[in-house]
């Protein structure tokens, strides 16, 4: 654009020398040869008539010779200009107007290639962006590939269906390919993309569970089925938190309190930085790990964001969560009797998932069908009246509406101030609103099948998604005394996460990196069940019977 404006202003002003020269040349002329005064505006006027070839006015016929010549060569110079304002300004306009969309290749290697382009597809491009694996959009729609690339995302416009697509994205080059167009468009994508690079890795994003079997056929290394696995999710907090978790592995008497917090909008620590929320040091608290949208960081980088809506891990001493301005979640361990609302995909997987862990589950749903409870509206009080919802310790709100998911929780806040209230939310941006209608835990949809995109695709760290059975460990390490956390690096080794050492019947959790192990200390260590089974097999390499059950 800007060589542009340069060009057509060396043009204009090119332009403007010539009649300036011209009708000067031609005023002075009038006088010598022909005899005839002619105010300067008019000189101007035969000039551009001249050059335009659009007439010559009430000045022609001339007499002299040199007036003739001079408005050949004006003549000329018109057609002149002409012949080079069409190849230099023209031509190169048209094209351009016709080259202007949005780029049909790219020359990426050892990329992701993203077919379809949703809310979802940005929480894996910003997880992509962390670990500096770069990535390509394919989409059909040339004005979502234009305006990606208008803000510097890498896209082309194409149908990923097509085979010469998938060339053009250099999938012959690419690490993996994620399908995320439709249903029934995805199975073709992932064909195409086989035949392109037979090696590729194929990850599809299906929205019917029933589906997933063509998917599969298809050449898919793994189905992301999105709503089933945030139902697995809500299905795994209900049954408990990781604070309960963490409490239960820990046999030491202590004066620590392990709780769960929430960031909520407006509090002090939101747009901080762990190493700059001096509070937690000032009143004994570590953060055992962090919420950050769908996925769990356990002992995250001091240098993380608190960003409004993430959720704490902490323990510290009785009574030093007061001058914190966070909110307290309540948790539990297994718990009796568990409500959920909504009996489409997300809430049959959450009452799976409870009634595989034997907790007694009610199911409401707006329409009459098997595994229905109660039929009835999840925003009418009196819907509540016959399930018991005032003994009930979760409710699970897993409707498909974001807005009836808000009012219920207002409604059922009401009812059971103390409840916890577990809310799905289809909208990223509708969680802080769930959040300040009093749910306790929201999970998105778009943000946890994002994060589980990134999971498969990232190998340089494990991302723990919600529907992930992360543990807590308590083991002896007698090969590891003597030797710092630095110097065992348990997470580069195992991916656990070393939280706190019991020592002398005292716990342990102002743990450094010099900080080193010694004879008869317990570690207790976090992590996911894959990084728990390498965590046990690592410690017990040289003693069997380090592990603690």
């Amino acid at each position: 654009m800007e060589d542009w404006r340069r060009r057509t202003s060396y043009a204009l002003v090119t332009v403007g020398v010539i009649i300036l020269v011209y009708a000067t040349a031609y005023q002075w002329a009038m006088i010598t040869f022909e005899g005839r005064e002619i105010p300067f505006y008019k000189a101007v006027q035969v000039v551009i008539e001249s050059l335009t070839t659009a007439g010559f006015g009430g000045h022609a016929p001339w007499e002299s010779m040199v007036l003739n010549v001079m408005v050949i060569g004006m003549n000329l110079t018109g057609v002149l200009l002409v012949f080079l304002g069409l190849p230099l300004f023209a031509i190169p306009l048209l094209r351009q107007a016709l080259d202007s969309g949005p780029p049909t290749t790219s020359d990426l290697t050892d990329h992701v290639i993203i077919c379809g382009h949703s809310a979802l597809d940005d929480v894996l491009r910003r997880e992509l962006d962390e670990v500096g694996i770069p990535y390509l959009f394919v989409d059909s729609d040339p004005d979502i590939a234009a305006n990606l690339t208008e803000k510097g995302i890498d896209a082309i416009h194409g149908d990923p269906e097509q085979i010469q697509t998938l060339r053009n994205a250099n999938a012959a080059t690419a690490r993996g390919l994620v399908a995320d167009v439709s249903d029934e468009v995805n199975p073709t994508v992932m064909l195409s993309a086989l035949r392109v690079n037979p090696d590729l890795k194929l990850i599809s994003v299906v929205r019917d569970y029933k589906t997933a079997s063509y998917h599969e056929y298809s050449g898919a290394d793994e189905v992301v089925l999105a709503r089933q696995q945030l139902g697995e999710a809500f299905g795994v907090r209900a049954t408990t938190s990781f604070a309960e978790k963490l409490r239960n592995v820990i046999e030491v008497e202590n004066n620590y309190e392990i709780t769960e917090l929430l960031v909520q909008e407006g509090s002090d620590l939101a747009g901080q930085t762990i190493r700059d929320a001096d509070i937690f040091d000032e009143n004994g608290i570590t953060i055992v790990g962090v919420w950050l949208g769908g996925k769990f960081v356990v002992s995250p980088d001091p240098d993380t964001v608190l960003e409004e809506n993430t959720i704490l891990l902490v323990a510290g001493g009785h009574g030093g969560f007061e001058k914190i301005t966070a909110r307290s979640i309540p948790t539990h361990h297994y718990p009796s009797h568990v409500i959920v609302c909504g009996y489409g995909t997300v809430g049959w997987s959450v009452a799976e998932r409870l009634r595989e862990s034997g907790i007694d589950t009610c199911i409401i749903d707006h329409q009459d069908r098997e595994g229905v409870d109660i039929v009835g509206d999840a925003t009418n009080p009196e819907t509540y009246e016959s399930v018991n919802i005032r003994d009930a310790e979760t409710v699970v709100l897993a409707l498909d509406d974001d807005t009836t998911t808000i009012y219920a929780t207002l409604v059922i806040r009401e009812i059971n101030p103390d409840i916890e209230i577990i809310a799905r939310a289809d909208d990223p941006g509708t969680v802080w609103k769930l959040y300040n209608a009093g749910a306790d835990y929201v999970l998105s949809l778009p943000t946890v099948t994002g994060e589980i995109l990134a999971s498969h695709l990232v190998d340089e760290v494990e991302i723990v998604t919600p529907q992930v059975q992360f543990e807590f460990i308590r083991s002896e390490a007698p090969s590891l005394v003597g030797k710092s956390l630095k110097e065992v690096d348990l997470r580069a080794q195992t991916g656990c996460t070393v939280i706190a050492i019991e020592r002398n019947n005292e716990l342990r959790t102002d743990l450094t990196a010099d900080f080193v192990i010694q004879e008869e200390d317990i570690l207790i260590a976090g992590g996911s069940e894959k990084s728990i089974k390498k965590f046990q097999e690592f410690v017990s390499q040289s003693s069997p019977e380090t592990v603690l059950e």
